[in-house]
């Protein structure tokens, strides 16, 4: 294997490893909430974005997509396949970090994700956006992602999109965690529950799912960034 490569695999890792190490860091901080806030909103922009494209591709209506200022978020549809939009918000929000975790291991790749992400969250944002702070923030976001492709070098980019695979996959392990915690201790309206009262599956058994299929796409994830070329 060319030098050359070795060297740039190797950056790649340390990059991750960094966006890792500092994400875990974070965690830790109380105050540092307000710092990685933007990112928790960022993932609720793609699950919700994730219910919106289940909608249209079984050939539903999205009315609106909403994110709310505690970083929840509410898609509301018409017509389409139920039991696949609802299943699609924490799935996709795992497989676009899992996706990012993949792109981010060569540095060529990282502006061209950036953009496409700044698209999609723009598109979102302009087609679907139902109120005043989701439009806000989806702007804010994609105008952040933009700035970074312009001007960002592309050692700061690399690292800046690896931290985002990072909180993008934490975030969604996260969310499906807590969703367990519902499922299990309280009778709050959920994804999951709404499985539930389509399929008359018990509502943490859709948990469960979800977070063992979230879990396998990122071991393969991790299994294809590791892997020589």
């Amino acid at each position: 294997m060319p030098r050359t490569i070795r060297s740039t695999d190797h950056l790649s890792l340390q990059y991750l490893l960094g966006a890792s190490a500092l994400s875990l860091a974070l965690s830790f901080v109380p105050m540092a909430r307000m710092l990685v806030y933007p990112f928790r909103l960022f993932v609720t922009f793609i699950h919700e974005g994730g219910h919106a494209l289940a909608a249209l591709l079984t050939l539903g209506k999205v009315e609106s997509v909403s994110i709310y200022v505690n970083a929840s978020g509410e898609t509301l549809t018409r017509g389409g396949v139920q039991p696949f939009i609802a299943s699609a918000g924490y799935l996709a929000s795992t497989i676009f970090g899992a996706s990012l975790l993949v792109l981010c291991r060569r540095g060529s790749n990282t502006k061209a994700a950036l953009t496409v992400t700044a698209g999609i969250i723009l598109a979102l944002t302009a087609f679907y956006a139902g109120d005043p702070f989701s439009w806000a923030m989806g702007i804010f976001i994609a105008i952040a992602l933009i700035l970074v492709v312009i001007a960002a070098g592309p050692r700061f980019a690399h690292f800046f999109l690896s931290f985002l695979a990072v909180q993008c996959c934490l975030n969604a392990l996260f969310d499906l965690d807590t969703l367990f915690w519902l499922t299990t201790r309280t009778n709050s309206q959920n994804d999951a529950v709404t499985m539930q009262q389509l399929t008359l599956i018990p509502a943490a058994f859709w948990a469960a799912a979800w977070m063992f299929i979230s879990v396998v796409a990122l071991i393969l994830a991790l299994r294809s960034y590791a892997r020589s070329n």
